[in-house]
């Protein structure tokens, strides 16, 4: 397991400025060494989105002797002393973004009076990626020609002489867009939105990275991995090369399947943002309504697969040519299965920063256990939409300390990590960061490595919810997943696959999120023996299935397992192999329309309670036996804590026989009684607190 910090180390009380994090000091690290921290992100190196000299001087600027009187360390020394500490520390490129900062020189230009943040005190400029580009401030910033010693040429054979305007994503009259998220409203700067699919703006990138592990990082977090998709929500994206792309895209495609709407197109000359306005969209009102919409989306898909990869694995070669390895990842927001599961691949470590941060997400935790199979994940919240600042709050006064270990012992339950926040992200608007109290954060990383072998990503779940990414893709997605992230006032976590989950979550059953790829942009690489744990493989409304996917069903049927259908299956499939599915004896198909519930399982539940309780209850498959984790959710407010229950009976079937049972509890543990019945283990506990881990040996 991976203990994240998602260590921003923004100020209290004061906005979270991007890109460009506050100056480290050697204490913070004192304080990772606390929490037990393995891995940072979000965490240094930011400032590439403002200029790459920039970028340099946070990693290898000198720091004068006032600042190291209290132990600043530029970025470089950061990283390294955080390595002493077995802590790796990821450099984050800001991928969309693209920054103009108001600022204030000397009248010489060779001295920053001020920058973000003015004070009058000297000749008003803006600096910026524009800036850097056309060589503005040459005695403060070295030239472009130093990183690019040809210059750099975009697609058209031209000298680029503004990043801004050549690489910036544009909406459908040409403006560009800006990442409203990030800019604070009641400050100047100005951030826009950047395109991958630009050549140039991939060349900037690179040198991000460059500059990142000539720096020591131990990895690369490319951060807003699925732009340009990312400027939907702002009404991109329509700049040149998008809509190249888009053209090219079309062209390649065979005739029968080319869109209905493009027939006695000329589409050599089409441009998509023409023909839309030609026809009154505009792309902002009734989105995905809009023609050719979820064509454009498809290919956008394909496009961020292709230059996240390369980009990931521009990371690994440069660091190879400099005799090093490094770690890659991104942030794969909330691991929107048709963006980013093509991605993983390409990645060590996942990270992803939730839409809707809540505090009760059993069924999303288990969807990214899923998602991430055998590699660690990361997951930070969002401060958009969720409860982040009620809890913030709280925890000021002193309260809802059991909720903040319930959100990190949730996800170590459910097979992920929830980070402990440091100075972490409060928005554009709010002007605070999210700081725990220390001893807190301490309490809880202290357990979670102390019984670090009891956490493991291989579980004893009987059943498996089968996530379809091409259906899901097919379905009309959640109106959340394209809306304005400032808010995140709805979710996209709607559908069959969903409701299937939270009914699982709800009645307390273990259970494992298995992925069917679309097997185009991921290939499918299950194999039967990999299904062979699960007595049930649930089947919500899978109406897509690849050929592979239809005959690992069929081995997995015709050896034992049961197939639990609800809504269509394999829809797309010849009638006889769906047939040969839908008719075998060990599938079991439920009424079209009918809601999920446990009692429609064919061996029934797992786990049973008595009494009843509101928890989440996870089977890992550990060494020497099973670790069954147990968080309770029912909190109470009046109390402000979540009181021990006095006497709970759990009944579970595992396929081995365990005869020995430890209890393990961040406080006082409880008391545990094991008795069986064939393969039902019997478990009574009293004085069960907010979480426990109870381990039966073999």
């Amino acid at each position: 397991m991976e203990r994240g910090i998602y260590f921003d180390a923004w100020f209290p009380r004061q906005h979270c400025y991007h890109p460009s994090l506050p100056g480290r000091r050697l204490r913070m690290i004192d304080d990772l060494v606390d929490y037990k921290a393995t891995v940072l992100v979000w965490s240094a190196l930011g400032g590439g989105s403002i200029s790459l000299p920039y970028l340099e001087q946070e990693a290898h600027a000198p720091v004068d002797a006032r600042y190291r009187f209290y132990g600043f360390v530029n970025d470089s020394e950061f990283i390294q002393e955080c390595q002493k500490k077995g802590i790796k520390v990821f450099g984050i490129v800001f991928e969309v973004q693209g920054w103009e900062m108001p600022a204030e020189l000397d009248e010489s230009e060779s001295q920053v009076l001020a920058l973000n943040e003015l004070r009058g005190a000297g000749k008003r400029v803006w600096m910026g990626l524009r800036e850097f580009s056309q060589n503005r401030y040459p005695r403060l910033w070295a030239p472009v020609e130093k990183y690019f010693p040809s210059g750099l040429v975009n697609s058209d054979g031209e000298t680029v002489t503004d990043l801004i305007a050549e690489c910036c994503s544009r909406d459908i009259y040409g403006e560009p867009c800006h990442a409203r998220w990030v800019e604070c409203p009641d400050r100047e700067h100005q951030c826009y939105m950047m395109d991958r699919n630009n050549p140039v703006w991939r060349e900037y990138l690179k040198a991000v990275i460059r500059i990142q592990i000539d720096a020591g990082v131990s990895g690369v977090q490319l951060d807003e991995a699925e732009l340009p998709i990312t400027s939907f929500q702002y009404c991109g994206c329509f700049c040149k090369e998008c809509m190249r792309a888009f053209r090219a895209h079309l062209l390649e495609m065979p005739e029968d399947r080319q869109p209905a709407e493009l027939k006695g197109t000329d589409l050599h000359t089409f441009h998509y943002g023409e023909w839309l306005l030609a026809r009154g969209f505009d792309f902002k009102k009734d989105r995905e309504e809009t023609p050719l919409f979820w064509d454009y989306h498809r290919f956008q898909m394909r496009q961020i697969n292709r230059y996240f990869g390369e980009l990931a694995d521009y990371a690994r070669q440069y660091a190879a040519q400099k005799g090093r390895d490094i770690l890659v990842s991104g942030n794969f927001f909330n691991l929107v299965a048709h963006w980013y599961y093509p991605m993983e691949p390409k990645v060590d470590l996942l990270i992803t920063e939730m839409r809707n941060t809540r505090y009760r997400q059993p069924a999303w935790y288990r969807y990214v256990a899923g998602f991430t199979g055998d590699k660690p994940v990361v997951v930070v919240e969002n401060p958009y939409g969720g409860v982040v600042p009620e809890l913030i709050e709280m925890l000021k006064v002193g309260k809802g300390y059991d909720l903040f270990r319930m959100s990190l012992y949730e996800a170590g339950a459910l097979g992920a990590n929830m980070s402990v926040p440091y100075g972490s992200w409060m928005g554009s608007v709010i002007q605070d960061s999210f700081y725990a109290p220390h001893d807190l954060c301490a309490e809880i990383q202290g357990f979670l490595a102390a019984h670090e072998r009891l956490f493991s990503r291989k579980t004893g779940s009987e059943t498996a919810v089968v996530y379809s990414v091409e259906t899901n893709f097919l379905r009309t997605s959640g109106k959340g997943l394209f809306a304005d992230n400032r808010y995140n006032v709805s979710t996209s976590e709607v559908g069959p696959f969903w409701q299937v989950c939270e009914s699982l979550s709800d009645s307390a059953q273990p259970y494992d999120v298995v992925f069917f790829p679309d097997g185009d942009l991921r290939a499918d690489t299950l194999k039967p023996e990999q299904l062979s744990q699960y007595r049930t493989l649930v089947m919500p409304d899978c109406r897509f299935l690849t050929g592979d996917q239809a005959g690992l069903l069929k081995a997995y049927l015709d050896q034992g397992g049961c197939l639990l259908v609800l809504g269509d299956l394999g829809a797309n499939l010849p009638e006889e192999r769906r047939q040969a599915l839908l008719t075998h004896p060990n599938t079991s198909r439920v009424e079209p329309e009918a809601l999920f519930e446990t009692r429609l399982l064919p061996s029934g539940p797992q786990v049973s309670l008595e009494p009843q309780a509101d928890l989440a209850l996870n089977v890992h498959r550990v060494e020497g036996g099973y670790a069954i984790h147990i968080l309770r959710y029912d909190y109470d407010s009046a109390l402000d804590k979540t009181p021990d229950i006095d006497a709970l009976r759990i009944s579970v079937r595992l396929p081995e026989a365990c005869s020995k049972v430890e209890v393990f509890s961040p406080g006082r543990p409880p008391l545990a009684k094991l008795e069986r019945s064939g393969d039902i283990h019997h478990l009574t506990l009293r004085n069960v607190p907010l979480y426990s881990i109870v381990y039966l040996n073999i």
